[in-house]
């Protein structure tokens, strides 16, 4: 065996998962429909469906499959391994309370930001973001919070991962801009968000950081832009996130 074929992808593994990719994005889909989208014989797809389905993963009605609940039992296994979680939690939902705004908690994986835990104030309005959701780093502001705070190695190979991709007309996509953004991130200990995730949508994160100063997860606080602007953006949000993940970085070095 070659060291190039034991680092070759498993094509039928690939396949499968790109199937599981295309029900879940459609809310469910019959065999057509997938074979249609990944441009795959309906042979091809039938028995991959049909040995998904076998193992749990896709559920069938009539002619439609679905994601099955098997993913929720292993999705909230690898949240609730995550320490961060746990310490993190009161935090989030004190000041969703105190803010009356949704405030995140997100960690990076490998080079992504993913939403954990939300908790929502009396006033949080209701955006595509949910648990479990999967964000460029650099398209909103827990993630550039995290991404600032990340060695500089390490922020480089994520933007060449990433592309830059843009979610709205205002995400920052070229690379010079981006660097000075973290920059100024990294100086300051938040990150802004103006509507980069979610047009009508503005944002404050806050890095939660380990010993050495990295980033393991952030923090943010969103709102309407009418809402969330002035010093209650700027200075007053800031403050609260700051002392926020202060108290956590705290909490964890000594649980």
């Amino acid at each position: 065996m070659t060291a190039d074929s034991r680092h070759r992808p498993v094509e039928t593994v690939e396949t499968a998962f790109d199937i599981v990719d295309v029900v879940k994005r459609a809310d469910g889909a019959g065999i057509t429909e997938i074979a249609a989208e990944l441009g795959l014989a309906k042979s091809t797809v039938h028995r991959h469906v049909k040995t998904l389905e076998s193992r749990g993963l896709l559920v069938r009605e009539g002619d439609t499959y679905r994601i099955s609940m098997w993913f929720l039992d292993y999705g909230i296994h690898v949240r609730n391994r995550h320490r961060l979680l746990d310490v993190a939690r009161p935090k989030v939902d004190e000041l969703a309370a105190e803010t009356d705004e949704k405030v995140w908690c997100v960690i990076e994986e490998q080079g992504i930001g993913v939403h954990v835990y939300g908790a929502e104030g009396r006033h949080s309005v209701k955006t595509h973001a949910r648990i479990g959701q999967r964000t460029h780093l650099h398209q909103f502001a827990a993630g550039k919070a995290i991404l600032a705070h990340l060695p500089d190695e390490r922020i480089e190979t994520i933007l060449d991962d990433s592309g830059l991709t843009a979610q709205t007309e205002r995400t920052i996509t070229d690379r010079d801009e981006l660097r000075d953004h973290l920059e100024t991130i990294r100086d300051r200990g938040y990150a802004f968000n103006h509507e980069e995730s979610v047009t009508g949508v503005h944002a404050v994160g806050a890095p939660i950081r380990d010993e050495s100063g990295t980033a393991i997860g952030a923090i943010s606080v969103a709102g309407p832009a009418n809402r969330l602007r002035g010093e209650l953006l700027t200075d007053e949000l800031p403050d609260l996130l700051l002392g926020a993940t202060n108290e956590v970085e705290i909490n964890l070095a000594h649980s």
